[in-house]
């Protein structure tokens, strides 16, 4: 049981690192300099997606962290 926790952290964990590499990122240090412009906009489509997985995969990598805690 505890070696295919590992695989599945492990699997989640390359998962969620691509999901963050893949999000938006910002116009770097123009933020920072007052080149930001205060625009906001709403995510769609591919953008919205990536968002969401990010989050339920944080959160599946959470629980199986917990799973583990309680099985040791």
């Amino acid at each position: 049981m505890e070696q295919i926790l590992n695989i599945v952290q492990i699997a989640i964990s390359g998962l969620l690192i691509i999901t963050i590499l893949l999000q938006q990122r910002g116009t770097g240090l123009s933020g920072a300099f007052g080149g930001e412009g205060g625009v906001y906009f709403k995510k769609r489509g591919a953008e919205k997606i990536i968002f969401i997985a990010t989050i339920v995969l944080s959160a599946m990598l959470i629980i199986s962290a917990l799973i583990r805690m309680v099985i040791k």
